[in-house]
């Protein structure tokens, strides 16, 4: 079958799914045949809406940069061709953006994103600066990311397959060796613990060898710093001024915002004149 000719790229092409290659910095590993199928099934109503993203790789085939569950899902349809945006990019660029499309979808789990955040730094010499400002993420996320994989490739498996969150995994990183790792694990998966009782664990562990950490004691002290910046906002505000405070929180940090109305803005009560020197 005769490859299409591509004159410019952004535009759609029906290209034969069979000469499209996967994209060898595909970050996620795992897919759900359930899910798959259950797109399968919605291509066959409604075809693919989305079309998938390609690179011309050489006369006869395209690389795929974004859209492997929707190709993979045709595939188990039957579709001969595939609708697909044909872009110019290079390799690096291509790993960045399938990784940048998982993210987004949230199709990842937190050590294929890891290990996604370091196949981009090894192989392509990206700095984590560079790479935070890609994925739109801080540094320090990223460092964490990168640390989960210090933790042997069979215990990041026995954390996915007992749906642990990444937060039991950064508290076992607060062990120093696999042997003290391994069994609070096995603890974790056998207890049903939560990521509280699991840090609870943890300190116990690091308290009977003499070893509680700073960090771990930090774990407690964070609902002091909170009742601090309260008491701050509670303090401008009895001075007259509308503060608003707003907490939220993520799996990865607490975000605590102030607003406080600029200088103009605030309107203090004028003393009486009784009241005035």
């Amino acid at each position: 079958m005769r490859t299409p000719k591509i004159k410019s790229t952004g535009q759609i092409f029906l290209i034969p799914q069979e000469q499209i290659v996967p994209n060898p910095n595909q970050p996620r590993k795992r897919f759900d045949y359930d899910e798959l199928e259950g797109l399968a099934q919605s291509i066959r109503q409604n075809g693919i809406l989305q079309p998938i993203t390609v690179r011309p790789t050489d006369e006869n085939t395209f690389e795929l940069i974004t859209g492997e569950r929707r190709l993979r899902a045709a595939r188990l349809v039957g579709l001969t061709k595939i609708p697909a945006i044909v872009t110019e990019t290079d390799d690096k660029n291509s790993a960045v953006y399938s990784l940048i499309e998982n993210l987004q979808r949230q199709d990842l789990s937190f050590f294929e994103e890891a290990e996604a955040i370091e196949r981009l730094i090894d192989n392509y010499g990206l700095s984590r600066d560079e790479l935070a400002k890609k994925l739109g993420r801080a540094q320090s996320t990223i460092s964490n990311k990168l640390r989960l994989l210090q933790l042997s490739e069979e215990m990041r498996y026995r954390i996915s397959r007992a749906g642990l969150t990444e937060r039991h995994a950064r508290a076992l990183l607060l062990l120093e060796d696999d042997a003290r790792r391994d069994r609070a694990l096995g603890i974790m998966i056998d207890r049903h613990l939560t990521v509280a009782e699991s840090e609870r664990l943890i300190e116990q562990m690091l308290s009977k060898e003499g070893k509680t950490r700073n960090n771990l004691r930090g774990i407690r002290d964070v609902r002091v710093f909170i009742n601090t910046l309260n008491h701050a906002v509670d303090t401008i505000r009895r001075a007259g001024v509308d503060a608003d405070a707003a907490k939220s929180e993520t799996p990865e940090y607490i975000e605590y915002v102030v607003r406080i109305p600029k200088l103009e803005q605030i309107k203090l009560p004028l003393p009486s004149d009784s009241e005035a020197v």
